[in-house]
């Protein structure tokens, strides 16, 4: 049997809510997760500079309401609109992966890299097949959800180059905040729209800012300045 167009963008919405729930619910699973711990690495390193300041970290908590929000309007008022149906299947795809992350980073790290820089690409796929209706039911929470991926995947990279001892701790923030910033240049640039997005990457540089003011990691903080000059220099090329 063959199924029609608007049947699997119906299968789709369907399973877009269903892969939300099991992102979300992987943190009930894992409760009290914070990040890797200093003691999962050869190398101890307690504030690694490329990490934000632990107040960024509470955008998760709007990014699961808005994620959440938006699967079940969809499911239920957008279920065959073909203008939906485009980003759903990568949108699923990131967050099955999604909700693996959590117990595989709380055993390994390496593993779980591999694993968010997954997520991110097909959340980034996503977000370049997103429709243009219902602007903050399907943009807005994708666009900011793949925004603190670039971030969140690269902070990663990081801290596993510190913590195994590949570079030191400031090297290894430059590295990471360089990829995480020609990753979110190139995005934003080439989409042209969904500045949440780059307003979200910013949120994490300015937590990065946070982290090393005290004391001052010039380098660090200097990169992040440049990085959030030039994502708000591409405000000026987007049609929305």
């Amino acid at each position: 049997m063959t199924l029609t167009d608007p049947t699997k963008n119906r299968l789709w919405a369907y399973g877009l809510v269903l892969a939300t729930a099991a992102f979300i619910g992987s943190y009930f699973v894992v409760p009290g997760f914070n990040g890797f711990e200093p003691t999962q690495f050869p190398k101890v390193i307690e504030e690694p500079p490329v990490q934000p300041s632990g107040y960024a970290f509470a955008i998760w908590g709007m990014i699961y309401v808005w994620l959440v929000i938006a699967a079940v309007f969809g499911a239920l008022k957008r279920p065959e609109d073909p203008d939906w149906a485009a980003y759903r299947p990568w949108m699923v795809l990131s967050l099955g992966i999604g909700a693996t992350w959590l117990p595989v980073a709380s055993v390994s790290p390496l593993l779980a890299m591999a694993l968010i820089f997954g997520m991110l690409a097909a959340a980034l796929k996503a977000v370049f097949r997103l429709g243009v209706t219902d602007r903050w039911l399907q943009q807005a929470p994708v666009a900011i959800y793949a925004g603190w991926l670039t971030a969140a995947a690269c902070v990663a990279l990081g801290v596993l180059l510190g913590g195994y001892n590949i570079l030191p701790p400031t090297p290894a923030a430059l590295i990471s905040l360089i990829l995480a910033l020609l990753i979110a240049l190139t995005v934003q640039y080439r989409l042209h729209r969904a500045p949440e997005y780059g307003l979200t990457v910013i949120w994490a540089l300015v937590g990065v800012i946070v982290q090393n003011t005290g004391p001052l990691n010039a380098a660090v903080v200097g990169l992040c300045v440049i990085g959030i000059i030039g994502i708000l220099g591409l405000r000026g090329t987007d049609t929305e």
